[in-house]
């Protein structure tokens, strides 16, 4: 199976992650966490020059390997903006994207945004989502906000299993930059004279993390041919992927974080952005458990046809 992206799609995830490199990189969530209402203003624009809400990704494969190559771009910048939840955005409902909520607490990181919002429980059950406008720095709530839920009519069970799988690219793009800055410091740090790449240790824990991390980019690939072909199963496939990255992300950021050391919390390394703000992606709708649980009610008695039983 070819986990990579056709050529297209590549090319414009390259130009979005140099987009948003341009427009500050780093800089870009560092500056929406101290001054939460110029976050729009600093993104929405980047995104609407790389043509981002003309995608159409229920259209064609290629419309929807671009959304998932743009979801990794953003990703990789810890960009604190819903991109992939506006990526998913339902074609009959006036509004500017699809959020999936749980059957109990129903937040997202929308707060603070002026847009339209629907969310869908993994039946289809659909409601107009209106975010409470919740207290606190956005350095404690990581921009979520609790919704206040209108139900409207059903949708498909493709447009869920869609707005579930794309924030999985935005948290692989997270993942991308986590084993990118681990390798770095590794091999620019010294220990015992010789750099910290070089002890057998730091190496298996480095091996262990990209295997993981390897494993995400499979179940994600596979998960967009699914819905792509409109397979039956694809929103068994988008969950099975969503327990593949939640469980990938424990093993890279806790990896990540270890060769780190205390550097690796703190304001000055990146890595502390971006697993601060990988937060709400790996809280929302469920955690691990709840994702698991909910796979294997949907897998039933029938099991998973897919690749995460192999991976």
């Amino acid at each position: 199976m070819n986990v990579e992206l056709g050529e297209e799609a590549t090319a414009f995830g390259r130009a979005a992650l140099q987009a948003f490199a341009n427009a500050g990189g780093d800089d870009l969530v560092q500056a929406a966490e101290r001054d939460p209402a110029s976050r729009a203003s600093r993104i929405e624009p980047v995104l609407a020059t790389l043509g981002a809400w003309e995608l159409q990704p229920r259209d064609s494969a290629d419309e929807l390997e671009a959304a998932a190559a743009l979801c990794r771009s953003a990703g990789w910048w810890g960009l604190p903006y819903p991109v992939a939840e506006r990526l998913a955005r339902p074609a009959d409902l006036a509004v500017d994207g699809l959020l999936v909520v749980g059957d109990g607490r129903s937040a997202a990181a929308v707060q603070g945004l002026d847009l339209r919002w629907a969310a869908t429980d993994l039946s289809g059950r659909r409601h107009l989502a209106v975010p409470r406008g919740g207290s606190g720095t956005a350095r404690d709530t990581r921009f979520v906000d609790e919704l206040q839920l209108t139900e409207v009519p059903p949708g498909p069970l493709l447009d869920v299993a869609l707005a579930a799988a794309l924030p999985c690219w935005t948290l692989l793009g997270m993942l991308d930059r986590a084993m990118a800055l681990a390798q770095a410091h590794v091999q620019s740090r010294e220990q015992f004279g010789q750099p910290l790449a070089r002890f057998q240790g730091v190496q298996f824990q480095l091996a262990d993390a990209e295997v993981e991390r390897a494993g995400v980019l499979e179940l994600a690939s596979y998960a967009l041919w699914s819905i792509q072909a409109r397979n039956a199963d694809a929103l068994i496939d988008a969950l099975a992927l969503r327990v593949a990255a939640l469980e990938a992300a424990d093993a890279v950021f806790r990896a990540s974080h270890q060769l780190h050391g205390a550097m690796g919390f703190c304001d000055e390394s990146a890595l502390s952005w971006i697993s601060r703000y990988s937060q709400p992606l790996r809280q929302f709708p469920w955690g691990a458990a709840g994702t698991l649980d909910h796979l294997s009610r949907l897998a039933g008695r029938s099991g998973i046809a897919g690749l995460f039983r192999a991976v």
